[in-house]
Order: structure tokens, then C-alpha cells, then sequence
């Protein structure tokens, strides 16, 4: 599973619960410009709307531009292809006070282009915080085993 783009501030923002992998309806032209590691998952989200769910503010710049059809818009709102159970997971867990549904990462599965959701609570900022020590401590611990070798 190569990954093609990863949202790299979900892990500081969200505390992730439960993790879920999602197919996408993309024009062509978007998996080209995936595919080049083009695109952005930072602001967007994910939304449960009667049985179907939705990628929103995902953000996908077209592959050529003179190719493109005029009226793309690459912040357009995109299905995505879920079982009923996850659909109504997800509903449910949307719902509850507090949690919401963030994307991971743009990644590729047999020939595929999937995304990685999440449900996931939003952290303070004090354990944002806390995070960042946690990772400056592990950091140096493996600065110091590095150069005693």
C-alpha cells in the first residue's frame, strides 16, 4: 500500500479511535494527479448525509490544466464507497458530542485509490502539548542511541 498523500497533522490535532478504509468516485484525471502526490487532506472531513457518506474540502488540483473541464472544482465534495455497517458507524459516531470523522492519507490498494478515514476527538491544547514533548523526548532519546553506536 503505497501511500500518496498523508495528512500530517492529523496525529497532532485527533486522538484517532477507530480507523476505517474507504473507496472514492474520482474523475480520472484526480487519480493522475494523486498519483503525482498532488493534493491536500489539511482542513478537510468527512460527513454522513442519509446512507451516503461525503469527502469534504479535500483539496485535488487538476493533472493538466488545459486538459480539465472548465467548471472543476478541485475542492468539490466527493461520495465515498462504504459498507452499511461502516455507513452507519460512522452516522452514529458522527452524532456523539465531540468526534468527528478526519481523513489520514490517500494510498493505493491493487491498483485502487482508497483513502483512510478516522474517527477521531479533537484534542486540547494542552495535550497537543503533550504530544509534542512526547515526541521531542523520543526524539532525542534516539539521537543519543544513535551516537553511542
Amino acid at each position: 500500500m503505497p501511500t500518496l498523500i498523508r495528512n500530517k497533522k492529523i496525529h497532532l490535532d485527533y486522538e484517532l479511535l477507530e480507523q476505517f478504509e474507504a473507496g472514492v468516485e474520482l474523475f480520472g484525471f484526480e487519480v493522475k494527479s494523486l498519483r503525482n502526490n498532488h493534493g491536500s487532506l489539511e482542513g478537510a472531513y468527512a460527513i454522513v448525509r442519509g446512507c451516503e457518506a461525503f469527502l469534504i474540502g479535500a483539496h485535488i488540483p487538476p493533472f493538466q490544466q488545459a486538459n480539465t473541464p472548465e467548471k472543476y472544482d478541485p475542492y468539490r465534495n466527493r461520495r465515498l464507497l462504504l459498507t452499511k455497517k461502516e455507513l452507519a458507524r460512522l452516522a452514529e459516531a458522527e452524532r456523539e458530542k465531540g468526534l468527528t470523522i478526519a481523513p489520514i492519507s490517500w494510498y493505493t490498494s491493487r491498483k485502487r485509490v482508497k483513502i483512510g478515514i478516522a474517527i477521531a476527538r479533537g484534542k486540547k491544547k494542552f495535550d497537543k502539548r503533550e504530544t509534542l514533548k512526547k515526541k521531542d523526548a523520543a526524539r532525542d532519546i534516539a539521537r543519543d542511541l544513535r551516537e553511542k553506536d
